[in-house]
């Protein structure tokens, strides 16, 4: 079966080869924004380094320092297999074993409040790309969730903890999936988390993940929950890469 893809007996045929120039960093932010990409480039002393390269176009990889530490930062495509290949790449461009994801995702619960940060326990995985990095099974632990928790606690912000659903195909999200879903207690849905989670423990990588609550699918009719030119609590919201930023110093 194609959920059985993981061969850990034999090498693969393509392997990233790190650089012997690699970049020296302490840790790496990602974010799936070009409007975050955007802002950073802005207001940050920002170099670039390297790109990782796609048949679509070349993904800019930046240097920063902040507070004392190196960081790199790049912006990556969304959905799993392209996350994951990105995240690959980088590691022949950069020196760390510590990344820091932040995206969108849709809440699966009208009760959590837009904007709210999510912190993500355990990923469903409704994807193909972490069965070529994992054995088999429904979800996959989130390693870091409870260093990322205590940081937001520390420095008061609003979150909440919760299983969330990896999915491959947004548009099938359907009411079934979704109420099934919900039942095993996951609270929100994106198309990354799980891949990205067993990318990083097959490669002996650290992986701090954090979500924002964006579109909501606990309602008759899905909504968007997004005002025109308001990018507030959404995951374009540049206070998420400051958030990103205070994380990887801490860690």
């Amino acid at each position: 079966m194609i959920i059985d893809s993981f061969d850990n007996q034999s090498e693969a045929k393509i392997n990233p080869k790190p650089k012997e120039n690699r970049l020296t960093c302490d840790a790496c932010i990602i974010t799936f924004s070009n409007i975050i990409e955007d802002y950073v480039l802005s207001h940050y002393d920002c170099e670039k380094i390297g790109e990782l390269k796609f048949v679509t176009g070349p993904l800019s990889v930046y240097q920063l320092a902040y507070k004392g530490k190196i960081i790199a930062f790049y912006k990556t495509y969304m959905g799993a297999p392209t996350a994951v290949g990105a995240l690959e790449d980088a590691t022949e461009l950069l020196d760390t074993n510590q990344f820091i994801v932040f995206g969108g995702a849709g809440s699966l619960d009208k009760e959590i409040s837009h904007g709210k940060i999510m912190v993500p326990t355990y990923a469903y995985r409704d994807e193909g790309t972490s069965y070529h990095y994992a054995s088999p099974s429904d979800y996959i632990k989130i390693e870091n969730a409870s260093i990322v928790s205590n940081f937001m606690k520390e420095h008061h912000l609003p979150f909440v903890e919760g299983k969330t659903w990896t999915t491959d195909g947004f548009y099938r999200e359907t009411l079934h999936n979704f109420e099934k879903r919900k039942q095993d207690g996951c609270i929100s849905v994106e198309m990354e988390c799980s891949a990205l989670q067993a990318v990083c423990n097959f490669r002996n990588l650290e992986l701090y993940y954090f979500l924002t609550s964006g579109d909501l699918l606990d309602a008759p009719v899905w909504d968007s929950r997004k005002k025109e030119n308001d990018l507030t609590g959404t995951q374009h919201d540049s206070t998420h890469f400051e958030i990103a930023l205070e994380l990887a110093v801490s860690i």
